[in-house]
């Protein structure tokens, strides 16, 4: 439990340290997003240094004995998908923000609120929803993340819409299959088993925290397809 102490202590000051950098990388949106993502990957670092916890990603197979796995009519010539993952812990947001290029997240409008961070976060693009009003206005999120996508970027969700414990199912959201339906996206689950490692409560344990890219699924998959994609390999 000391370890775990130690570790937010040293990382709520890291986070003072970072304020004042952030603060001045909203004047213009490459430096703030550089330091955003700079900021992330000091957080893996600190993981590892203090809590003993390092990340391993792994991908779909793409060939089979040195044979390339036939198409299966769900990839886009321009690789674009909706990356829809496993929520269990702040780490697997920093490692898919430094693995996948270029990437925004949708997440709860409460974090816009942070002061400084939130700053950042609106600056850097992230779209924000509230929750509490009830039903999301899809199709302008969807219109939102659609002039995103088209300048390049990658859409993470978090389809469960909150952080689960370990060996928790939570019902996904539907949001999903109205964005990736009015887009005409395919979906890239992905599973964690970070939660193990750095919980949303409780104590830290060191050891490996992995993050598995599973293969696309089409844009008209059903959200049991998606669970339990997203669920094969999470802890």
């Amino acid at each position: 439990m000391i370890k775990t102490l130690l570790f937010k202590l040293i990382l709520a000051i890291y986070f003072l340290i970072w304020a004042p950098f952030l603060l001045v990388g909203l004047v213009f949106k490459p430096l703030n997003d550089f330091l955003v993502l700079k900021c992330a990957a000091g957080v893996l670092v600190l993981a590892r240094i203090i809590a003993g916890i390092d990340y391993q990603v792994h991908y779909p197979q793409t060939e089979e004995n040195g044979v390339p796995v036939m198409p299966n009519g769900n990839n886009r010539l321009d690789g674009k998908a909706i990356i829809a993952a496993k929520h269990m812990s702040i780490l697997e947001i920093a490692i898919l923000a430094n693995v996948v290029p270029n990437s925004f997240f949708i997440i709860k409008r409460e974090l816009m609120w942070i002061p400084i961070f939130g700053w950042a976060f609106w600056r850097m693009g992230l779209i924000p929803v509230n929750r509490a009003r009830g039903k999301t206005n899809m199709k302008k999120l969807a219109g939102r993340a659609a002039k995103k996508i088209m300048d390049g970027e990658i859409l993470i969700i978090f389809p469960e819409g909150t952080r689960v414990k370990p060996g928790q199912n939570v019902q996904l959201r539907r949001g999903l299959l109205y964005i990736a339906h009015e887009l005409k996206l395919p979906i890239m689950p992905v599973g964690t088993d970070a939660g193990k490692f750095w919980p949303k409560h409780g104590r830290m344990h060191s050891g490996t925290a992995n993050v598995w890219f599973e293969p696309l699924l089409p844009c008209n998959a059903s959200l049991e397809e998606i669970s339990e994609a997203i669920n094969r390999h999470s802890a």
